[in-house]
């Protein structure tokens, strides 16, 4: 079982948009997907209820009983957990954090977001969990200027995962709809955007186990 968390100290970053449509492309390939939503919005639990379908389960869990979940879920065959946090440190994305096999940093093409990453990135080093960073929402074309700074800001940092994941209004309307953007609008652009970002993620774990199995048998 993998565990991917989505954490940011800056709220408003697309965390839980992002979380529902990488369940959704990941389940398409045939994973057993479930969300733990540890955000007090509970946006996730809406969004399943909206969804009105158990194929992808939707929880929400405190920071108290999540590695009793996550026991529960691998007995039970899931193969990919998807945790959506709070915007901001608390318990919640620490035990995320410390449970997770990736963590990803959403961070918009801003200073404020840039700047968030930055700060989470430190608390991540300081626990040792594998991350990336990930531009998102990010502006129509005629604003690379402003994505290209961005990018370099992040790949500064190290860990930039591609691909960027862009403004449409598709990724709104499939969350309406309870819906991930590759099931609401399977030939877009966004929904391209979205399962190249799930093969890219799939691409990091692997790399991520590997590197930590090198690691142990030096």
């Amino acid at each position: 079982m993998r565990i991917i968390s989505f954490v940011t100290q800056k709220g408003g970053s697309g965390k839980s948009t992002l979380a529902s449509s990488i369940a959704a492309a990941a389940f398409e390939t045939g994973e057993r997907v479930f969300i733990i939503d540890m955000d007090p919005q509970q946006s996730l639990v809406q969004w399943s209820k909206t969804r009105n379908d158990k194929d992808i389960p939707v929880e929400a869990v405190g920071s108290d009983k999540l590695k009793k979940v996550l026991a529960t879920l691998e007995k039970d065959g899931i193969t990919l957990v998807l945790i959506d946090t709070p915007g901001a440190q608390s318990q919640a994305t620490e035990a995320a954090m410390q449970n997770s096999d990736l963590c990803v940093i959403p961070a918009r093409p801003n200073a404020f977001d840039l700047w968030s990453s930055e700060t989470t990135r430190t608390v991540l080093k300081k626990i040792g969990t594998p991350y990336v960073f990930l531009l998102n929402q990010c502006p129509p074309a005629q604003q690379t200027g402003r994505i290209e700074e961005g990018a370099k800001a992040l790949e500064a940092m190290g860990g930039l995962i591609t691909p960027l994941i862009s403004q449409r209004v598709d990724f709104q309307e499939a969350t309406r709809h309870g819906l991930g953007v590759s099931e609401f609008a399977p030939s877009s652009p966004a929904a391209d955007e979205i399962r190249k970002l799930w093969q890219s993620l799939k691409r990091r774990m692997a790399k991520t186990k590997t590197e930590k199995t090198s690691r142990k048998a030096a």
